[in-house]
């Protein structure tokens, strides 16, 4: 670990509750993430793409 790191200030466990109810991270393949550069614009087209298929649902 680099000298110029300083842990003097931090909590122990400040997130452990969070972590240990579940999370929903979902790593992007490196061809992926270099189109979708933010968490935004992947929400943006999954929801696009959502209401893609649930209009495919409802013609089927």
């Amino acid at each position: 670990m680099k000298k110029e790191y300083d842990f003097a200030k931090g909590i122990r466990g400040k997130y452990a509750g969070k972590y240990k109810e579940g999370t929903n991270i979902v790593p992007l393949d490196p061809d992926v993430a270099k189109i979708f550069k933010t968490p935004a614009s992947v929400n943006q087209a999954l929801r696009s793409l959502a209401q893609i298929i649930k209009a495919q649902k409802q013609k089927a």
